[in-house]
């Protein structure tokens, strides 16, 4: 494919739809950037100019055409206890190691870690992730003035309901100017856009971070750039791969993962915080029509262009229409079926799912619930195999040798059962231990055959080992220890 055709493919290919879902993933970045700046202890300007800049870096450079990047509450929650101690110089240095960090996972190809988080897991992370979601409104949907139920109503009526009519516009842009619009002209009397925070006027400035450039420095700022880099391309991956499934189109998550510490890199010199790609608006995005780079370009240059240009006008967007939108992205990301196939699917699966969403939602910490899930799906895989691992025997007819026959997978998880499985006190001349059907998968393994064999030997009975397959028997050759001198004396350490 020509470079001409590439651009036309992952710029040109959707644009009427892609400006328009841009518009409305930018009006919909400015009350949660200013949000997650509050929670990173920072000016409201840090979130909002970081929200401008990854975007359309990532645009340019990511991996997943059509994702939303910005900042992000993961990324603020880490931040703060830094920005409290050391103040937001140091935010911008730990950003731009985070980048750095970030670029270096890409080029060692740490997205291939992706292959081992199971289907339950992402399950468990997307329903996690709409149930904080929604969480995230509650604040502007509790102590607040009854009119306020009735504009979010009146938003979700609209973006569910205006589709029947026409889907040339997408419903929750027509939602916000609806409800911009009413406000405005009626004076009613409810929290907007212009209450979460000032409104940064100037353009974003090219800044060296006013830290010492020293080792104590570095000793400050790794420690959070290291948990900043890794939650920002859990999550990435974790978004990457939804937004996959959504459109039905591959993505490059090596090259987006470079992407994100491009990024995040560039941020951190223009004053903004680290951000990573956001599951919440890369929905929106998609949902609204948005499917190539230009909705994510769209997205930052807009919310640019609303901060210098139309500042006053966003001010007066009520929170209500916002609150609205994400709502509409909550229902729309939770995976409504998988309450229908816990009863379905292996229990082992449900649990996994069960267990991410209640450690993310309890500790509203994403990277947790899934290495939650993943741990305990490696806990509930290598169960299964050891399940799997079998050992019979027959004894000749002139009760002379004693042959097992080994079946399955035998690694740590199933070495006990290995051992337990032979009778060692049993009187024959001969056993044989044939392993034709097992595979040999680590050193634990290898140990516990070097235990049998001892054991055997020391009962005085000639053991013998047969059809090991080509790379138990490598395994074996390399760090078995039953064929060597001083073998006998060193059972005890088996």
């Amino acid at each position: 494919m020509t470079y001409i055709e590439t651009i036309k493919r992952e710029w040109l290919s959707n644009p009427r739809n892609d400006i328009l879902a841009g518009i409305v993933v930018a009006l919909a970045l400015i009350p949660e950037a200013i949000g997650f700046s509050i929670i990173a202890g920072v000016d409201p300007r840090v979130g909002l100019y970081a929200s401008f800049s990854i975007a359309v870096i990532i645009s340019l450079v990511g991996g997943r055409p059509g994702m939303i990047s910005a900042a992000t509450a993961a990324i603020a929650v880490l931040v703060l206890p830094l920005v409290r101690t050391y103040g937001v110089d140091y935010l911008f240095a730990a950003t731009i190691l985070m980048g750095v960090i970030q670029v270096i996972a890409g080029f060692l190809r740490l997205n291939l870690l992706m292959q081992y988080v199971s289907r339950s897991v992402i399950t468990g992370f997307v329903n996690a992730l709409a149930i904080l979601i929604f969480m995230a409104q509650l604040p502007e949907l509790i102590g607040v003035p009854v009119l306020t139920y009735a504009l979010v109503a009146g938003g979700l009526a609209i973006i569910y309901l205006f589709p029947y009519l026409t889907k040339a516009v997408p419903s929750p842009l027509i939602a916000i100017l609806v409800l911009t619009a009413l406000v405005y002209y009626t004076g009613f009397d409810v929290r907007s856009v212009g209450d979460m925070g000032e409104l940064p006027t100037s353009l974003p400035m090219w800044l060296i971070p006013d830290v010492p450039f020293t080792l104590e420095t570095l000793q400050i700022i790794l420690p959070f750039s290291a948990t900043m880099a890794a939650v920002g391309l859990l999550e990435s991956m974790m978004t990457a791969q939804i937004v996959d499934d959504l459109t039905d189109t591959p993505s490059d998550k090596q090259r987006e993962m470079k992407g994100q510490g491009i990024a995040n890199f560039f941020t951190g010199f223009l004053g903004g915080m680290g951000g990573c790609a956001m599951i919440g608006q890369s929905v929106i995005n998609v949902k609204s029509g948005g499917l190539t780079r230009l909705s994510t370009f769209v997205s930052g240059t807009f919310l640019l262009f609303l901060l210098m240009v139309l500042g006053g006008l966003v001010a007066i967007i009520p929170m209500a229409a916002l609150v609205a939108v994400m709502i509409m992205v909550s229902i729309g990301t939770f995976s409504w079926s998988s309450i229908k196939d816990i009863r379905y699917h292996p229990w082992q699966s449900s649990v996994v799912m069960v267990v991410t969403v209640v450690v993310t939602v309890w500790t509203h910490d994403l990277a947790q619930g899934v290495l939650s899930g993943v741990i305990l799906s490696g806990l509930f895989f290598a169960s299964k195999v050891k399940r799997s691992f079998s050992v019979d025997s027959e004894l000749s007819g002139d009760s002379l040798v004693r042959r097992y026959r080994v079946s399955g997978q035998v690694f740590f998880a199933s070495s006990d059962s290995f051992v337990e499985a032979f009778d060692f006190k049993e009187v024959v001349d001969q056993v044989v231990i044939d392993v034709s059907g097992a595979q040999f998968w680590d050193i634990s393994a290898v140990g516990t055959l070097d235990k049998a064999m001892l054991k055997f030997r020391r009962e005085g009975t000639a053991v013998e080992i047969v059809g090991l397959n080509d790379t138990s028997a490598a395994l074996i050759e390399r760090f078995a220890t039953h064929d060597k001198p001083g073998a006998e004396a060193q059972i005890g350490a088996h």
